[in-house]
């Protein structure tokens, strides 16, 4: 199962050479996992935030192929684990039927002062829904 995000890529996005700068990625993979925070958990980072955090603990993504301004492209949100604490997932962004680039992510859930927690019951129970996992 699957969380799919539509991003076409803007004008912003782009270097002077008209294919997007990486770091632009990264914030793409952010607003995925915003949008899948709010859409799939219902804890949007507004409410989220108020209280706590999800810091990306850790990141590797390997960029296959270029993105061009005015591509549409589909950003999947896979869950691979549900923690206690931390939420490790896969994000693959595709153009039709390239691949442009692949991420696994482990964010960590913390208090207001950035000391990691465990979930909320409901929404570490979505997550294990999301995963296919049981509590």
């Amino acid at each position: 199962m699957g969380f799919d995000y539509p991003q076409k890529v803007l004008f912003k996005h782009c270097d002077p050479a008209g294919i997007v700068f990486y770091p632009r990625y990264f914030e793409m993979i952010n607003d995925c996992v915003e949008a899948f925070f709010d859409q799939v958990l219902d804890y949007p980072f507004e409410t989220l935030l108020q209280s706590a955090g999800v810091p990306t603990a850790e990141i590797q993504t390997r960029f296959l192929a270029p993105s061009r301004h005015g591509d549409a492209l589909v950003l999947t949100l896979v869950g691979v684990r549900a923690g206690t604490k931390s939420f490790t997932l896969t994000i693959t962004a595709n153009c039709g039927d390239e691949t442009r680039f692949t991420a696994t992510s482990t964010l960590v859930y913390t208090d207001a002062k950035g000391a990691s927690q465990p979930w909320p019951k409901a929404v570490k129970s979505k997550l294990d829904a999301f995963t296919g996992e049981s509590t």
